[in-house]
């Protein structure tokens, strides 16, 4: 039975770190893990009897602190990323670096004894100013691995060093205070190392920062407390306030009228309309009643409710949504795992060119300070920092933006699959049309009309409510109506039910209808097909079927008593969205379960040329395959249970957030708003975060490759090299954060 871990990681600073995380947990018999830099944390998935303690070991034993994420009653906790601990160090090397370089740099300045100035100036700079990167160097080494900091801080001590022993060595040899101008000294480039560096690192910080931000907000619209009902010892019931961690399943609470619902749960008293907005972007509030369930983080607008909790912490669906969110910002595409292998062995490699440098130097020219100097410069222009930045900012960015906008990714393998994707399959009701149904005509008598309706309250369906909606509203405009015509006026207010409107054996018919007992005749109603299947003779002329509408067959004791039509509206931006995934070459296929006619008539209206209409969803995972057998890349889109099995099956699974649990659960990305906009807006979004991250790693690669062989050859000052490095940390952040600005 496998299980998944999250870790909290602290004393990162670099993808080899991470690298090296990474390494150690995989090696553990049965564990695989991703080690995410940007949010210092690590998703494991573990297959046999290792213990919690056991995976926080590993890490330790790498060099790194490891603790098991917690996770709160509003999801997981997010990491923020404090970069006052640096900017007092920064400011610090800042103001002493500013007279180290001006002296070392200008030579009218160099007066009697400057060196020595420089060299206490130059002293807190390269240790208190350095520390993070001795520290993260020590770490490595103490877990027998070498690291991008490890280069960084050889670099400094080395330059350091060489200095203060430059200076030891000219006052042996006679000199006293004042040093010859052919000693160098390389305070200077130490300094400015550090500094730029520093830079770097708070940059990095406040990139984590906003890229975690939109799940710092998601995960803010949960409720801080509840009125929980507790009984009392004289039996009586009292509120008591309670901190929303504290929340058990079954607990009892209260909603007011303006409050949020603190968790996942079901009414079990009161009546009241419910504002999702901040979770679906649905502007309507949704009537709530006995029985209905509600969703944490949503508002109580109207009455009050008594809610009994069925899902607390990380089960609630706002967690859930938060989950999706970190789990894209904790996994790794391809691309990412390629630039962890290269930065893994980079270290080393480095070492070795800097060492062979030193080496060239000095036996073949007898320069062996020059040597050191070039050396030096290898050492800090290859720190590949902008390398483990490429990936995991880009994505951090990218689904922090997303979730801003809406769009869920549940992984970066998500994002990847949209570039190859050449085809859409899309569902009717609910993705493309509005799926709030109206009843447009009825062959039935008023008798058979209740009774349909009777058997339609049962159901959650859109086609069943534009039917107890029609039904009830002639149950209250027409005094005379029968008597079997009322308790589908009833069935609107579920907590008003009476006994006459009782419904027995009820089954929900998967893609096809309903079926029960009522006043004890056998009641069907569904899809024509349906009731053929059941040997029910069904016939009608199409004619008499009116453009685009949805085909209700009533069948009672198995005898076919008529038909009723209804239909709905195509959603705003449904037209827009299929016009933009053309335009970006992709083919769109309409798939439902709907008749022919209604699917013919929106696919007409949206220039959709593919249609497969009469779909049961046995039958719509395998129009999937079959597109993928053809050769297609294939995303579905859709909101139903019946779609779940076609959104797994496909290449790219697409869920709109008005759907049901299990479409979500089946997909790889989810649309809050339910905005067929979002379809192309999503796939946009993916391709620009993989094109950004190719930039990225591009640049980073081009950047090292070109650099070491001109540090190597002594063309550059160590200085100008360690300003280089860090202003290519610092573009692959920036250039990342243009993703925010994505519409």
């Amino acid at each position: 039975m496998s299980r998944e871990v999250d870790l909290d990681i602290t004393g990162m600073t670099c993808a080899s770190c991470s690298a090296r995380i990474e390494k150690k947990l995989t090696r553990l018999d049965g564990v695989s893990a991703e080690v995410n830099l940007p949010l210092n944390s690590a998703h494991v998935v573990v297959e046999s009897e290792l213990t919690d303690a056991d995976l926080t070991a590993a890490v330790e034993k790498a060099g790194y602190g490891a603790t098991v994420k917690t996770t709160s009653a509003s999801g997981p906790e997010i990491v923020d990323y404090d970069p006052r601990h640096l900017r007092p160090r920064f400011l610090g090397s800042l103001i002493l670096a500013v007279p180290i370089v001006a002296v070392s740099m200008v030579m009218s300045w160099h007066f009697p004894g400057w060196q020595w100035i420089v060299a206490i100036l130059a002293l807190p700079v390269v240790t208190w100013g350095a520390w993070p990167f001795h520290s993260a160097a020590f770490k490595a080494a103490r877990g027998r691995s070498t690291t991008m900091d490890t280069l960084v801080s050889v670099g400094i001590i080395v330059a350091s060093l060489y200095s203060y022993i430059t200076l030891g060595r000219a006052v042996i040899e006679g000199h006293g205070w004042q040093i010859p101008g052919d000693y160098h000294v390389w305070f200077e480039a130490a300094a400015a190392i550090t500094v730029f560096l520093l830079i770097g690192k708070l940059t990095e910080d406040r990139a984590k920062n906003r890229a975690t931000a939109a799940l710092k907000a998601l995960l803010g619209l949960g409720a801080k407390s509840a009125s929980v009902l507790r009984d009392r010892s004289d039996g009586a019931r009292e509120e008591v306030q309670v901190p929303i961690d504290e929340l058990t399943v079954d607990d009892v609470f209260i909603v007011r009228p303006g409050e949020k619902i603190a968790t996942d749960g079901e009414v079990i008293a009161g009546h009241s309309a419910i504002d999702q907005a901040m979770l679906t972007g649905e502007s309507v509030p949704v009537e709530v009643g006995l029985g209905d369930s509600v969703t944490g983080a949503t508002i109580n607008t109207s009455g009050v409710l008594e809610v009994r909790a069925t899902r607390v912490g990380s089960d609630t669906t706002l967690a859930a949504m938060a989950d999706l969110v970190s789990r894209a910002q904790t996994g790794k595409p391809a691309v990412q795992r390629l630039a962890d292998r290269i930065s893994a062995v980079f270290v080393p490699i480095v070492f070795a060119i800097s060492a062979l440098t030193l080496l060239a130097w000095g036996l073949i020219t007898g320069d062996w300070a020059m040597g050191l100097h070039a050396a030096l410069t290898v050492l800090i222009i290859a720190c590949p920092c902008a390398l483990g930045l490429a990936t995991p900012t880009a994505l951090a960015v990218s689904s922090g933006r997303g979730a801003q906008l809406g769009i869920l990714v549940s992984g970066p393998e998500a994002l990847e699959s949209t570039r190859s994707i050449d085809t859409v399959v899309l569902d009717k009701t609910g993705t493309l049309t509005t799926g709030v149904m109206s009843l447009q005509a009825t062959q039935l008598s008023d008798e058979d009309f209740a009774v349909l309706a009777r058997l339609e309250s049962q159901s959650e369906h859109p086609v069943a409510r534009a039917i107890v909606e029609a039904a009830s509203t002639l149950g209250r405009s027409d005094a005379d109506s029968r008597v079997e015509a009322q308790p589908v006026a009833q069935a609107s207010a579920p907590q008003e039910r009476s006994a006459a409107s009782a419904v027995d054996d009820f089954e929900n018919i998967p893609g096809g209808g309903l079926q029960a007992t009522i006043d004890g005749a056998e009641v069907l109603a569904g899809r024509p097909d349906l009731l053929r299947e059941r040997g029910i003779d069904v016939s009608f002329s199409t004619v008499d079927v009116p453009t685009g509408a949805t085909i209700v067959a009533l069948a009672i004791d198995s005898h076919f008593r008529g038909l009723t039509f209804v239909s709905d509206e195509i959603k705003a931006g449904a037209a827009e969205a299929i016009s933009e995934l053309h335009s970006l070459g992709i083919n769109t296929v309409l798939l439902t379960g709907d008749n022919a006619q209604a699917a013919e008539v929106v696919a007409g209206k949206l220039a959709i040329t593919e249609i497969r209409a009469d779909v049961r969803p046995e039958g719509k995972i395998a129009v999937v395959n079959e597109l993928q057998a053809q050769g297609q890349a294939v995303a579905m889109v859709g909101d139903g249970i019946n779609d779940a099995a076609a959104l797994a099956g496909a290449d790219l699974g697409i869920a709109m957030g008005s759907g049901t649990d299990a479409a979500m659960a089946a997909s790889d990305i989810t649309m809050v708003r339910s905005d067929p906009r979002q379809i192309p807006q999503a796939i946009r979004l993916s391709r620009k975060t993989l094109g950004l991250i190719k930039g990225n790693l591009f640049w980073a690669f081009a950047y090292n490759t070109a650099a070491v062989p001109i540090a190597a050859f002594g063309l550059l000052s160590p200085m100008i090299a360690g300003a280089a490095m860090a202003f290519s940390s610092v573009f692959v952040v920036l250039n990342s954060l243009r993703l925010l600005r994505f519409r």
